[in-house]
């Protein structure tokens, strides 16, 4: 496969994600990172880290936007649940897992 192919393919992959996360509101950030060690947030990072070394001008509001389909303060406000003490637990337990994004961690 040629470079080109295999940069769009990856490219409707992602925007596939990013589509099914906008839609499952429901799925809280806690536990996306407690079971997968990644989060609608780290996303978020992980596509401004690709605009900045691409020159694009960008900040980490309107990455999260791109993301989550709207402001975060409104995803927040909207749909984000109180962590419960079991998932602040996990949450500790399974830093070691949690994705290495741009220098955060």
């Amino acid at each position: 496969m040629d470079q080109d192919t295999q940069t769009r393919l990856e490219a409707a992959a992602f925007r596939g994600l990013v589509a099914h996360l906008q839609k499952r509101t429901d799925v809280q950030n806690i536990d996306l990172m407690n079971l997968a060690g990644f989060c609608r947030n780290c996303l978020s990072k992980w596509y401004l880290a690709a605009a900045k070394a691409e020159g694009v001008a960008m900040d980490y509001d309107q990455a999260l936007e791109r993301i989550y389909g709207m402001s975060y303060a409104d995803w927040k406000a909207n749909y984000q649940g109180k962590a419960s003490a079991e998932q602040l637990e996990t949450f500790e337990a399974t830093k070691p897992l949690h994705a290495e994004i741009s220098g955060h961690n």
